[in-house]
């Protein structure tokens, strides 16, 4: 039973993962102006561990060994994504950052082939296209050149890719909210040491009542709730399905500038929408309900469904 309604509940955590990062973009902005990096990330990742820790504490006996060389993997590519993520962005635009680093759901079924030897289907090269087509569509506008900041950010794609296969891996038989503590914990410590060799400590008069509260949301609900949202359900998903539906987290980004700041729609948004909407119901069902045939008073059409999922996928 337990079992059973993880994998249901699997998907809407990754959607709200995915709509808690994208509803934080305007809400972290002051944050990330006045806090450097490494700290930022130093402070999230220490708060989100002893978050995490203290609501499971029931959970640490079930701890053994191995759970620590497992929390650093994963641990490190998650600081190497979002540090490099960060630095990206401050040479490109937010729109582009968003859009290069949503690659990463073409990348995950190649890496996952290449790490487990699962072979992606067509459908999940298509949906993962779609995606990136639609994504591009909702997020990028103007000056379409290369910068260094776009080749960073490029570089974190590869890096979010890594993590969500590497999460994949690593937590097969495992508690998945003791790994997600231990994740965060080793990001904070790969960030602090960053942080105390590469950047002078943030003074204690950025931290204002604005910063503090929005620094609280990242914690919170941006760290705690929506990695632990992401490593559970990634846990009961397969990875080339759940990266597409994280890459949702430029979109409804756009949709809540849309929505808050009153942005125009346009048809390129629309087209952009339909796309990533197409790519979601493609990697989900993989068009199923189109194959579905009406069996006749001969029963041909059941003999033809029938024969069409033996063929094999991809």
């Amino acid at each position: 039973m337990h079992n059973s309604l993880m994998r249901r509940l699997a998907k809407p955590m990754l959607f709200v993962a995915a709509f808690i990062w994208g509803s934080s973009f305007f809400i972290m902005k002051g944050a990330v102006d006045v806090i450097p990096t490494f700290y930022l990330l130093a402070l999230r990742f220490t708060g989100g561990a002893v978050l995490l820790a203290l609501v499971f504490w029931k959970r640490w006996r079930q701890m053994t060994a191995d759970y620590w060389w497992r929390g650093a993997v994963i641990g490190g590519f998650l600081f190497l994504a979002y540090s490099i993520q960060t630095f990206g962005l401050m040479g490109t635009t937010p729109s582009k950052n968003a859009f290069l680093t949503s690659v990463y759901c073409v990348l995950v079924p190649f890496f996952y082939w290449a790490a487990a030897g699962k072979r992606p289907d067509r459908y999940n090269i298509s949906a993962a296209v779609l995606c990136v087509a639609g994504v591009g569509l909702v997020s990028l506008s103007g000056d379409l050149t290369i910068t260094w900041g776009d080749g960073l950010t490029l570089l974190c794609a590869v890096f979010y890719a890594a993590h969500i296969v590497a999460v994949a891996k690593v937590s097969q038989e495992r508690d998945i909210s003791l790994l997600t503590v231990l994740q965060f914990f080793f990001a904070a410590v790969y960030a602090w040491i960053c942080g105390l060799f590469t950047q002078a400590m943030p003074p204690l008069s950025v931290f204002t009542q604005d910063t503090v509260l929005q620094l609280a949301y990242l914690t919170v609900m941006a760290t705690a709730v929506a990695l632990l949202f992401q490593n559970v359900g990634q846990a009961w998903s397969d990875p080339a399905s759940a990266s597409v539906i994280l890459s949702l987290e430029s979109v409804f980004g756009v949709l809540c500038s849309v929505i808050f700041y009153g942005d125009e729609v346009t048809v390129r948004l629309l087209v952009g929408f339909v796309l990533i909407f197409v790519a979601v119901v493609c990697s989900e069902t993989k068009f199923a309900f189109l194959f579905r045939r009406r069996v006749g008073e001969n029963g041909k059409g059941e003999a033809q469904c029938v024969q069409m999922e033996k063929e094999p996928k991809g």
